[in-house]
């Protein structure tokens, strides 16, 4: 049995050489940010999300955190923190799953199969279970105000506050500080 070190590298290997971008934060490999596309034939269908990952210690043999960083409408994750309420992760995680499945299998099937009986955000388990097709509308909603790609990009943590401001939002040319010349 190898040890956790060389599992974690290992699943982490697999991860980015599949079709997920996977973005590391600072230079270890416990944490780190993949971009999740919502599941095709679901509600969720074309949304991208940005999902933050941190690996324990004793991974595989302790589960991965999983957490949403742009807004989700969904009964099993938490609007506010974008936890993940999912039995697979916090309760029967085994050393046989990788990060692999948590993002092929796991994630879409949570999207797919919302549990309203087991909330995180009531208000959406509510919804779902009183009117289905405002739960449907809202669900949509969200997707297209917090799930485009920009929002991904743009999500919290992802630039520090003393980075330099890009071409689009300084724009240096003389002509913008003095105005134009006079005829």
């Amino acid at each position: 049995m190898s040890s956790p070190s060389k599992r974690r590298e290992m699943d982490l290997m697999k991860l980015m050489m599949s079709d997920y971008r996977v973005e590391m934060v600072n230079d270890g490999m416990q944490e780190f940010f993949v971009n999740f596309h919502g599941p095709n034939e679901s509600l969720y269908q074309g949304g991208i999300w940005r999902v933050r990952v941190e690996l324990p210690d004793a991974y595989p043999y302790k589960s991965p955190s999983i957490g949403f960083v742009n807004k989700i409408y969904h009964p099993n994750v938490d609007e506010m923190s974008g936890s993940v309420c999912l039995d697979i992760i916090n309760q029967t995680w085994s050393p046989m799953f990788d990060l692999v499945n948590v993002f092929e299998v796991f994630l879409p099937q949570l999207l797919l199969y919302p549990n309203p009986s087991d909330p995180l955000n009531g208000e959406a388990a509510a919804l779902m279970m009183r009117d289905r097709p405002a739960y449907e509308h809202k669900v949509k909603e969200y997707c297209q105000k917090y799930a485009k790609p920009e929002d991904v990009e743009a999500s919290p943590g992802d630039k520090s506050s003393d980075e330099e401001l890009s071409a689009d939002e300084y724009d240096s040319s003389d002509e913008q500080l003095v105005g134009k010349p006079d005829p």
